[in-house]
């Protein structure tokens, strides 16, 4: 199925699962070339993570200043991301479905993908048992009543589809380039200024 670009409608939209991308016009350097994975959407709102934003921190150094013990086997050298500019100091995991957390919102049942923020996760991943695909965000993205109704009107931003790829395989500095490929294109053909092809 070919993605496109979906204009908004007067009647409620809900992008629970979907990918944001920064159009070239937005120029908030919290946003400017993000693409952000919507993991709730409704009436009162929106929440999502920024998937191609590493942060300074690994794994490992997260498990350690938290407190929990990691097995010496077990790779923790990949980083940790920044979700976005709110509750930086808060942790989120997005992983695929399996096992029985405390606090987990099942964001994709179709494509299994859920988001747990119970320290619980964290532990099972310091000892290797967490899911098979993981990433842990500090921070989120979130949106008020109608607010990212009236981005998507202005234009900010488009949304396509997410699949596990994106999320979980393709590295972090070549996810903006994948999701714009999702319509066929390459970011360097789209223009920041309006009016010009």
């Amino acid at each position: 199925m070919n993605a496109s670009v979906h204009a908004p409608s007067a009647q409620a939209i809900n992008l629970t699962g979907q990918l944001l991308v920064a159009m070239p016009s937005l120029i908030d350097p919290n946003f400017q070339g993000a693409v952000v994975y919507i993991c709730e959407h409704s009436n009162k709102g929106a929440m999502g993570l920024v998937l191609n934003r590493p942060a300074v921190v690994t794994v490992d150094m997260l498990l350690d200043n938290i407190e929990i013990a990691s097995e010496p086997d077990v790779a923790h050298s990949a980083f940790v991301f920044t979700g976005g500019p709110v509750a930086n100091e808060r942790g989120f995991v997005l992983h695929t479905g399996g096992g029985s957390w405390q606090s987990t919102l099942h964001v994709d049942l179709e494509q299994n993908i859920d988001l747990t923020t119970s320290r619980d996760i964290l532990e099972a991943l310091g000892q290797g048992l967490a899911p098979q695909r993981w990433c842990i965000y500090l921070g989120y993205t979130g949106w008020s009543e109608g607010q990212l109704e009236s981005e998507l009107a202005a234009n900010a931003w488009f949304h396509v589809p997410a699949n596990p790829q994106i999320l979980f395989d393709i590295p972090p500095e070549d996810r903006l380039t994948a999701a714009y490929a999702m319509l066929g294109i390459h970011p360097a053909q789209m223009s920041g200024v309006a009016g010009r092809a």
